[in-house]
């Protein structure tokens, strides 16, 4: 089966592994977390504030902040536009992203 990378002739170079709340996951250079995390199977990485309702990416151009997730302990990264780097660590969001840090009200 051919896929996307076949299909358009490219060749990212060696890929890398970053984890994602502890789960190591694959990616290629210039994959930004959600390209990695979508080619990984994951397709959800937060919760809504209010509900806790599963969120991913939705517009994947950076417009709409579905895709908020923390990267490097930096909450509120939107995965769509953020490029990943060997070794970097992902975590899920919940709500804000600041509640790990003791404070959900920021």
């Amino acid at each position: 089966m051919r896929t996307p990378l076949d299909l358009a002739d490219a060749d990212p170079g060696p890929a890398f592994t970053v984890t994602l709340d502890g789960r190591e996951v694959r990616a290629l250079p210039g994959q930004t977390v959600a390209a990695a995390l979508w080619t990984a199977g994951v397709t959800s990485w937060r919760t809504t504030r209010g509900e806790g309702r599963p969120r991913g990416v939705f517009c994947g151009i950076g417009v709409c902040f579905d895709c908020l997730i923390t990267v490097n302990d930096r909450p509120n990264q939107r995965a769509c536009l953020v490029p990943l780097r060997p070794g970097d660590a992902i975590r899920t969001q919940e709500g804000t992203g600041h509640e790990a840090e003791g404070d959900g009200a920021r």
